[in-house]
Formats: structure tokens, C-alpha cells, sequence
């Protein structure tokens, strides 16, 4: 079989790119926006004790996505506890006492009253205990709808697609001479010259 022309070969590469750009064009245009907003709440010791502090906002952390939290602010966020639990994450600072709380949705509204409702829930569970824990949860800074979205653009979309793209061209470049060189080791007949027969004179 004779070996396709090298510019053939080459073509692999700006095919994949052109592909993949444009299945992250496409991609980036059908997605639906996905907005973020984040509240943050602050844990405060009543023993002026900052590791206690920081201690238990490590703990409530964990927490912002239970069952009791959600379900106390399912009536202010406008949805369901198990809906919720899908659009809102948590983190903690190994530095500060301090829980972010994050809403994800279709819109920035949407996103901003998930956060805060989620942000009230936990600091309402917490300071239910705050005779036992000796620390109190407060609201320290509620989110605001964000006015852009927190999703990839279609043209960043595009831009991540046509890496992709480039990269397995790329792949297929290198791929194919190593599997010529397989297929010429595994036939060493293909590869030897047949010796020679001289006839008898």
C-alpha cells in the first residue's frame, strides 16, 4: 500500500482544529448561561477564641448542603430542598472563619437568592446551638445577582474546542508512522528483499 502524500498527512492537524472549533461554537451557543453568586458568613466566638472560631466554620462548612439546612431554605429560595442541593456549594479558609456559600443558575436573581437563602439557613441552624458551641454564625456579606455570566462565552467555547481539536490531530500524526513501523515489524518478510536464484549455466 503506498503511503499517503505528506501533505495528506498533515491535513489531520487544521481538520481537527477546524472541528473541534466548531463543536465548541456549537456547544457554547445551544448551553444555557449559568450564573454564580456567593454570600459569605462569618463564624464568631463569644470567647474571643479565633482556632474555636475557625474550628467550627471548618465544620459548618461541611454542612451547607444537609438536610436540615436546605430544608430551612427551600421557602425563601422558591425551590425544593433536593433542587437546591444541585445549585449551591460551600468552602472554608484555612486562614479566616469564614463559609462562602455559592448559587448557580439560569439567572443572576435566581443564583443570588439561593445563596443568601442557604447563607440565613446555616447561620439560623447554628446559632440555635450557640449555647453548646460558645460561637454564632452572622451574615457577613449576602450576595447580589452578578450581571454577567460565570459559564464559558461561545468564542472561549470555540477556543477550547480548537485546542481539543489540534491536540488529537496532532495524535494522529504521531500515531500513524508508529503504526506503520508495528506493521513492519510484525511482517520482517515485507520488509527482507527475497535473495536472489542464479540460473544453472
Amino acid at each position: 500500500m503506498r503511503a499517503l502524500p505528506r501533505a495528506a498527512r498533515w491535513a489531520a492537524l487544521p481538520l481537527g482544529i477546524g472541528c473541534g472549533m466548531l463543536a465548541g461554537l456549537g456547544w457554547g451557543v445551544a448551553a444555557t448561561p449559568q450564573y454564580a453568586a456567593t454570600s459569605y458568613v462569618m463564624v464568631v466566638s463569644q470567647h474571643a477564641d479565633a482556632p474555636a472560631a475557625l474550628g467550627f466554620a471548618q465544620a459548618y462548612g461541611r454542612v451547607v448542603t444537609g438536610t436540615a439546612v436546605l430544608a430551612g431554605a427551600q421557602a425563601a429560595a422558591g425551590t425544593s430542598a433536593e433542587r437546591l442541593r444541585g445549585h449551591v456549594a460551600s468552602q472554608t479558609s484555612p486562614d479566616a472563619p469564614m463559609i462562602s456559600v455559592t448559587g448557580t443558575a439560569s439567572t443572576g436573581a435566581a443564583a443570588a437568592r439561593y445563596a443568601n437563602a442557604v447563607a440565613a439557613s446555616l447561620a439560623a441552624a447554628g446559632n440555635r446551638d450557640t449555647s453548646g458551641t460558645g460561637v454564632r454564625l452572622l451574615l457577613f456579606a449576602p450576595a447580589s445577582a452578578p450581571g454577567a455570566p460565570s459559564s464559558p462565552s461561545a468564542a472561549l467555547s470555540a477556543a477550547v474546542g480548537g485546542s481539543a481539536g489540534g491536540l488529537l490531530g496532532a495524535l494522529a500524526l504521531l500515531v500513524r508512522p508508529a503504526a506503520r513501523r508495528a506493521q513492519d515489524t510484525a511482517d520482517p518478510a515485507a520488509a527482507v528483499p527475497a535473495p536472489s536464484v542464479r540460473e544453472p549455466a
